[in-house]
């Protein structure tokens, strides 16, 4: 049997965590029952691994379990966050929205939306480092601004934002803050802890948990819930924000996954940047620009450039040997130049061979001689 390819495509998703996967067995195969189901001992089970990993879900950010809204994922919280503000921002006036060009499409098309409803929407482009200036948020900001949403870190560069700079520029300004957390989340943790953070969006998958299952933070102002409308209608769930029945094996695999990112931070950070440096090292001897400053880089991502190289030739080449992309899953059905890249001001050929390479503390090694001579051969 042929060994699989290594895979290099964390960001895409990450593996389940053997101990998130067996949490979620139990609640398969044993405690099976409907959190909604009040008469009896086996929803009232239910009911309690909810609670009990929504409450591991807030421990995270630093926020209060009743603040945690169970999603299918990020996508969803993004479109919650951003077209649940559109009903309060007409009902008062504001229907100004700022965020940047390199979000992830779950934001920039609820944007491209609300903008046909008569919305105004300012992006702001990041400098060539992949990185946001706060004071282009600051510049962009009006009266009528309802919301600002910006990424914590980006899923191509794996470049973070400064999140906490935003955070502290709004604490004189009532517009709403949203953060797509997904590539974040239980990553890099203390910029959401900011209490300024109004929304999070996140999702289980990307943080060794299961597919289709996230969250989003609606964190209160004072006692005041955030003014959400719903996108869906039916049954009153998660304080009427997200009907439908609950998943709750998907939910205790979250709440697993989430503790276990507090808990084992430090070491798979460190094995990520252990990890790091072999991946530069193995492609120190070609010709390669480095996408965004590594300063402010999650340890487990490195997106390159390879002069002469066509990104989508080199998956092709590699593809029995490491799993790569050149861009974000949710958009890599029909290739186009990443516009996350673009928006950086990068040429269009160092865009085109472009190469992301994730990683996380369970990635197994890598012939990288083998891999280094297989890219060497097609440029």
């Amino acid at each position: 049997m042929l060994k699989a390819p290594t895979y290099l495509d964390c960001n895409a998703t990450t593996p389940l965590d053997s101990i998130v996967r067996n949490k979620m067995m139990y609640y398969i195969d044993i405690e099976f029952g409907n959190a909604a189901s009040r008469t009896h001992v086996w929803g009232a089970h239910a009911k309690q691994a909810v609670q009990y990993a929504r409450n591991q879900v807030a421990q995270v950010v630093n926020a209060k379990e009743d603040e945690v809204i169970f999603t299918s994922g990020a996508t969803e919280s993004n479109n919650i966050s951003i077209l649940g503000l559109a009903a309060h921002g007409e009902k008062i006036g504001k229907k100004h929205i700022i965020s940047t060009t390199i979000e992830h499409k779950a934001v920039l098309e609820p944007l491209e939306f609300l903008e046909k409803k008569g919305f105004e929407v300012t992006l702001v482009s990041p400098d060539e480092r992949g990185r946001i200036d706060v004071e282009s948020i600051q510049a962009a900001l009006r009266k009528d601004t309802l919301l600002v949403s910006v990424m914590q870190a980006n899923n191509e560069t794996g470049i973070l934002q400064p999140i906490e700079e935003i955070s502290g520029l709004l604490l004189d300004h009532d517009a709403f803050f949203h953060v797509d957390a997904a590539q974040g989340f239980g990553k890099e943790i203390p910029a959401l802890k900011s209490q300024r953070i109004d929304l999070i969006s996140i999702s289980a998958h990307k943080v060794f948990g299961p597919k289709g299952i996230g969250g989003l933070i609606t964190r209160r102002r004072g006692f005041k819930r955030l003014p959400l409308e719903p996108l869906m209608y039916g049954g009153g769930h998660e304080r009427g924000l997200r009907p439908g029945t609950l998943p709750v094996h998907l939910i205790a695999g979250f709440g697993e996954a989430a503790e276990l990112a507090v808990k084992d931070n430090d070491v798979r950070q460190q094995a990520c940047n252990n990890y790091r440096q072999k991946v530069l090292e193995a492609f120190s001897g070609l010709n390669i620009v480095v996408n965004g400053d590594q300063n402010f880089c999650l340890p487990h991502v490195v997106n390159l450039s390879i002069e002469g190289l066509n990104s989508e030739a080199a998956i092709v080449a590699l593809k029995d040997l490491v799993a790569i992309s050149n861009g974000s899953a949710c958009t890599s059905q029909s290739y186009e130049p990443s516009h996350v890249l673009m928006s950086m001001g990068l040429s269009e050929e160092r865009v085109k061979s472009a190469l992301r390479i994730s990683w996380c503390h369970m990635t197994e090694e890598v012939d990288w001689e083998e891999l280094v001579s297989r890219i060497e051969r097609i440029i």
